[in-house]
């Protein structure tokens, strides 16, 4: 039998290409190493992100992607835990930068809040030294240790995605797939491996300088009755997220951040909190870096993700989980696409957005096939 499109991978990338390919009609087949899906796609905040991602194709990529969500979700029966985001100001600096921010492009149907508007968006947000902050509309939060094996489930069903767990691929010399476990043939190959960089196609990634990012998570639970209306990020973010970053008012916020937060920053956290169905709160995170890192979490890091929310939410907390998570990453671009020949492409997401642009992504890469 021949696919017309085999993936390896069934991380969010990987079912990205899976679901762009069955929309075409294509016989698709997904091969993926584990028994079930353990990565970065499960481990991440389900946050799909618009605003913030780096200026020009990576953000139109985002948008386009949340809208492939929201087109998916009452297809594939997937809950949106909420929506929208909440950036809390409390810095002068930031004001600046969020007031530059909208007068680009990248802050339309965003909206400009004062220290009260702030507030009534989030019941319960710390108003001392609440300076204002932004309102976006664009993003959504799944819970993605369920939607990710639900997407797999949904492709399966109703659009005859075969899917191979627990088998590894071998070789790639398309049309020609070896696995542990077989031989495929296929008219294309899409290789969305992750953070595996030393497997298929290590020598064509090593000129590309990739490395790891790891990140520190928690899931916390707040008083029974405590509510997100939104995602809540804040000042420690927009020296964090290219879109605004790469703004020049961003310096003056970074210069006083790094007098103050320190600490934060030497450990790459800034705050991310989104709620889930059952209440609790999955709050981050950290980045890491090396070629290499080891699996031990540190109680420094929780603590310092944990002093950030509540200089934002003062409720106390029950901490009920803690996890690493692990993505590649690259100083040059957001995502990677290599065409080793003309059947295959590997492609990866290298900051950390597969949640928010991988949708887009597979669009682009089976349109240019």
């Amino acid at each position: 039998m021949t696919h017309d499109l085999l993936v390896v991978g069934a991380g969010i990338v990987g079912l990205a290409h899976a679901w762009a390919g069955a929309k075409r009609g294509w016989r698709v087949v997904v091969v993926e190493r584990d028994a079930a899906c353990i990565g970065a796609s499960i481990r991440n905040f389900g946050f799909v992100t618009v605003t913030g991602q780096q200026r020009g194709t990576h953000w139109q990529r985002a948008r386009r992607s949340r809208d492939l969500w929201a087109e998916l979700a009452p297809q594939a029966g997937l809950r949106i835990e909420h929506a929208g985001l909440l950036m809390a100001a409390r810095c002068a600096e930031s004001e600046a930068l969020l007031d530059a921010f909208l007068a680009t492009e990248m802050g339309e149907g965003c909206e400009r809040l004062n220290p009260a508007q702030a507030a009534a968006r989030q019941p319960g947000l710390r108003a001392e030294g609440l300076l204002g902050g932004l309102y976006s509309p664009h993003e959504l939060r799944v819970e993605s240790r369920e939607v990710i094996p639900r997407i797999a489930a949904w492709l399966a069903e109703h659009h005859g995605v075969e899917f191979r767990f627990g088998e590894s691929v071998l070789d790639v010399e398309a049309p020609r797939i070896r696995t542990s476990r077989a031989v495929y043939n296929a008219e294309r190959v899409a290789v969305c491996s992750g953070a595996e960089l030393h497997g298929l196609f290590a020598r064509r990634l090593a000129p590309h300088a990739l490395s790891l990012c790891q990140l520190q998570m928690l899931r916390v639970r707040p008083p029974d009755g405590f509510r997100l209306d939104a995602a809540l990020m804040a000042d420690l973010s927009l020296v964090r997220y290219e879109g605004y970053a790469a703004l020049p008012e961003a310096q003056p916020l970074l210069e006083r951040l790094s007098a103050e937060r320190h600490d934060a920053l030497a450990h790459g956290i800034h705050l991310i909190a989104v709620q889930s169905a059952d209440g609790t709160l999955v709050v981050g995170d950290s980045h890491h870096y090396g070629p290499v890192l080891p699996p031990f979490a540190s109680d420094e890091v929780d603590r310092l993700i944990l002093d950030e929310l509540h200089r934002q939410l003062p409720v106390p907390v029950q901490v009920v989980e803690r996890w690493t998570g692990v993505y590649p990453v690259s100083a040059e671009r957001p995502c990677l696409i290599d065409a080793p020949d003309e059947r295959t492409r590997v492609v990866l997401v290298t900051g950390g957005t597969g949640a928010s642009t991988a949708f887009g992504l597979a669009e682009e890469v089976l349109a240019g096939w």
